[in-house]
């Protein structure tokens, strides 16, 4: 089984907001789900930021869905633009 690794939220300088995965996607598609488009991950402990576009939209819910789940659901979408490096970590 895969590690949970950290990845931090970029906008501008600051970073907003902490999601994990095993993989950068994984985290993408979770900042994807919450509304961000313009998604800029740092792994913790390393200089790269890896950069994604992102999108959601509401599709009908599986037909296997739990009774509690609406008959509508967010389904999120990334493509990945690319690595950036940082020069320095604030």
């Amino acid at each position: 089984m895969a590690e949970k690794r950290y990845f931090t939220l970029r906008s501008g300088n600051k970073e907003v907001g902490v999601f994990t995965g095993s993989q950068p996607r994984q985290a993408a598609l979770k900042a994807a789900n919450r509304g961000y488009t313009d998604i800029r991950l740092r792994e913790r402990g390393t200089k790269k930021i890896h950069i994604f576009k992102g999108s959601r939209k509401q599709v009908a819910a599986p037909p296997n869905a739990p009774a509690w789940m609406g008959s509508k659901v967010w389904k999120p979408t990334v493509k990945k633009i690319g690595i950036e490096k940082l020069n320095k970590i604030k």
